[in-house]
């Protein structure tokens, strides 16, 4: 079910990229794996899926530790809030962050990043919508924190990712994905090199990819509801 599932998620990928005039090697799948066990993880990498996306990091360790014989095979990817006290084994263990949304959070992942492993990748999170209940930077604030966390070591500071408020209609769901996207072309005017725009998931995955989504994070429409 699961390698079916993927396959009609990337003919949807596929589909959205034609309409865009796009090509689909442009577009990363990211596969949200929370509240799932490693064996539907497993599942997914022997279907093709190498990039997974966990929200709670004990959560995503469990995991990692059951699937060793996979390391170097697939990339784990936090997209959920990090704590503090939770950095150095997340700078330990994961590939990318895509939820930094302060300096705090990117200085103590510099530190603690080993210098045996790659740069570790972040994207800022940034909270388009506006919502109060929502992580993310505010788009007016973003300027600043992108400059400060591209200076820091070890880091290597990707683009942008946001969750914005779900919403009906395919061009009100392109809306705040436009919204990223001409944050992220500001940045890179202004001399920041940034190749990553994580947005779009499940239900507007779509929408995402016409306004110049490079990554879709999509879980339920591979593992089914939780």
């Amino acid at each position: 079910m699961i390698a079916d599932n993927l396959e009609r998620v990337r003919a949807r990928i596929a589909a959205a990229c034609r309409a865009a005039g796009r090509d689909v090697q442009s577009v990363t799948l990211l596969v949200v794996s929370k509240r799932f066990g490693p064996d539907a993880v497993r599942a997914a990498a022997s279907a093709d899926a190498r990039c997974f996306g966990e929200n709670h990091v004990q959560e995503a360790l469990e995991k990692m530790n059951a699937l060793g014989d996979l390391s170097g095979m697939v990339e784990w990817h936090l997209i959920g809030p990090l704590q503090s006290n939770k950095t150095r084994v997340v700078a330990e263990r994961f590939d990318w962050v895509q939820s930094v949304d302060r300096l705090k959070i990117a200085e103590r992942l510099s530190a603690q990043r080993p210098a045996t492993l790659a740069p570790l990748s972040v994207c800022l999170q940034v909270n388009v919508s506006g919502e109060t209940t929502k992580s993310g930077v505010a788009p007016d604030e973003l300027e600043p924190l992108a400059r400060a966390v591209a200076r820091l070591p070890r880091l290597r500071l990707r683009g942008l990712m946001s969750i914005p408020a779900p919403v009906q209609g395919f061009d009100a769901q392109r809306a705040p994905h436009r919204a990223l996207r001409r944050l992220q072309e500001a940045l890179v005017r202004q001399g920041l090199a940034l190749d990553t725009l994580s947005m779009g998931m499940s239900d507007d995955l779509e929408a995402a990819i016409a306004e110049g989504s490079t990554m879709v994070r999509v879980g339920t429409a591979v593992f089914g509801s939780r």
